[in-house]
């Protein structure tokens, strides 16, 4: 076997997938220690599992809404622009939610700020039945538009997401994408690390403003990195036949392998999925305050980054969907084990290694898609991907915050993990197949044919 294809830094080698890797690793961080600080905030301000539960649903209805479009938009238009212009509206998005939290204090009770505010009263006291309702406090003027900011910026990721991810086969060349794959989760797994540690300190030391502020910078950074990168390969839309906003869709329907991967990957992170109820285990259970929080937002981003590494510098695995199974089966036993934790030390091991078990079923799923599709679709089959990936983050945040809500966090983490390893026997009995996917390096694009379809 050929030394370069177990060269771990290929992708590194070329300055023009260095200068985004940077950009979006820093983007990232700003991203993460926003979301921390947003959660924090909005639960300090409600006392509320549901208020919570409903930062996942802000997130959620676009990518539901937008993402397939945002497929369509990134096989047709240059990718780079794409995501340089939505960074510059995620500046100013950012600018405004620093203007939110820092002058909240004085932002007048405006009669639709206050209906807004009883409609999230109301639906927090339908599911927190348990819970006094006075205890629930939905009286800041700035909350509905803390929610309203937060919608805004999900629509500009969501718009740019498959632009981020389609773009980096144009970066290098085929030989390195597998490694590029790798390195890209890595870099982001570092990012979910380096962003809710610095958000949480921030938060812990200063305030919510200097934590949206601190996304304002990162934003930029990325934008400004992204000028004068030159795509390898950039698309000419103009020669490719006309294929809908579905016809990714399509791609994976016929992929029974991927999209074996990706349900596995959807359903346990909808079921194990606890990083929504982190805050009410932060001031509820483990008594570790917002710079707590942080360090159990990124302990599964610090475990992904070992496993990251390790499989990095290792050659690919013979049955890496195999041990895909495994993985996915050792997460929602980690996330079992971290419900019923109430030592900080233990919480931050069971996350740890929930961490490490996820980032196999990441590098794994996004080396199928990437690896598997042709380039005139990988856009819209990006799109997928990412629909699967946000809705189940979101899907799941939702239904950890009602679940906490209805039956309390540890209820809601421990039997999330137990049903995650109840789906990963079943897909292993329905598709087969994925357990005989060959080694990562070994797979090569299809040659589809693409059908014509009306736009």
């Amino acid at each position: 076997m050929s030394t370069t294809a177990h060269d771990p830094y290929a992708a590194l080698r070329h300055a023009g997938y260095r200068r985004f890797l940077a950009g979006n690793f820093l983007s990232n961080i700003g991203r993460q220690a926003l979301s921390v600080a947003a959660a924090w905030q909005i639960y300090q301000w409600t006392n509320s599992a549901t208020a919570l539960g409903l930062v996942g649903l802000v997130n959620v209805l676009p990518l539901l809404a937008l993402v397939l479009p945002a497929g369509v938009l990134a096989d047709r238009y240059d990718r780079r622009l794409l995501i340089l212009r939505s960074a510059t509206v995620s500046t100013l998005l950012s600018v405004a939610l620093a203007a939110t939290a820092y002058y909240h204090a004085r932002i007048p009770h405006l009669a639709v700020l206050n209906q807004a505010n009883n409609l999230l009263r109301h639906i927090a006291v339908v599911f927190e039945r348990h819970a006094d309702p006075a205890s629930l406090h939905f009286d800041h003027a700035a909350l509905p538009l803390l929610y309203l900011l937060l919608f805004l910026q999900a629509t500009v990721r969501v718009l740019a997401g498959p632009s981020r991810a389609a773009i980096v086969p144009l970066l290098i060349p085929p030989s390195a994408l597998s490694n590029a794959v790798n390195w890209s989760a890595s870099t982001f797994e570092l990012s979910t690390v380096v962003g809710p540690a610095l958000g949480g300190l921030i938060v812990a030391y200063w305030d919510y403003s200097a934590v949206y502020l601190l996304d304002v910078f990162t934003s930029l950074s990325l934008a400004l990195l992204l000028i004068g990168v030159k795509l390898a390969a950039q698309p000419d839309a103009s020669m490719r036949p006309a294929v809908g906003m579905f016809a990714g869709i399509e791609f994976m329907w016929r992929n029974q392998t991927v999209l074996a991967a990706m349900s596995l990957d959807l359903f346990a992170v909808i079921l194990g999925g606890a990083t929504a109820l982190l805050p009410i285990y932060a001031d509820q259970i483990l008594h570790v305050g917002p710079a707590g929080l942080g360090w159990l937002r990124a302990a599964p981003s610090a475990g992904a980054i070992c496993m990251a590494m390790f499989t990095a510098h290792r050659p690919s695995a013979k049955r890496p969907g195999l041990i895909m199974l495994w993985s996915v089966a050792g997460f929602g036993a980690a996330i079992s084990l971290f419900s019923y934790s109430t030592v900080i030390w233990l919480s931050l091991l069971a996350l740890f290694l929930s961490g490490a078990f996820d980032n196999y079923s990441v590098v794994v799923r996004h080396s199928l898609v990437q690896l598997m599709t042709p380039d005139a679709l990988r856009g819209r089959v990006t799109a997928v991907n990412q629909l699967f990936i946000g809705s189940s983050n979101e899907i799941s945040a939702l239904r950890a915050g009602l679940s906490a809500a209805l039956f309390g966090p540890v209820m809601a983490a421990g039997v999330g993990g137990l049903a995650t390893i109840a789906v990963t026997g079943l897909i292993a009995l329905l598709a087969p197949s994925l357990k005989h996917v060959p080694p990562l390096h070994q797979i090569q694009a299809q040659s589809d044919e693409l059908e014509k379809a009306p736009v």
